[in-house]
């Protein structure tokens, strides 16, 4: 990883993780972003419910 990246937030090296891994293996654009929509709505599930 460069410097820049080093010191880059984690969220940012998780998804320059993610589109290598996705680029290095050829995974279509659109098998990549129906993919994403499952991981975001699995990960929504997981955050703390408001109590309002």
């Amino acid at each position: 990883m460069s410097n820049e990246l080093d010191s880059a937030p984690n969220y940012i090296k998780i998804a320059v993780d993610l589109i290598m891994l996705l680029e290095q293996n050829d995974v279509p654009v659109e098998d990549v972003l129906a993919a994403l929509e499952i991981v975001k709505s699995d990960f929504e599930k997981k955050l703390p419910r408001s109590t309002d």
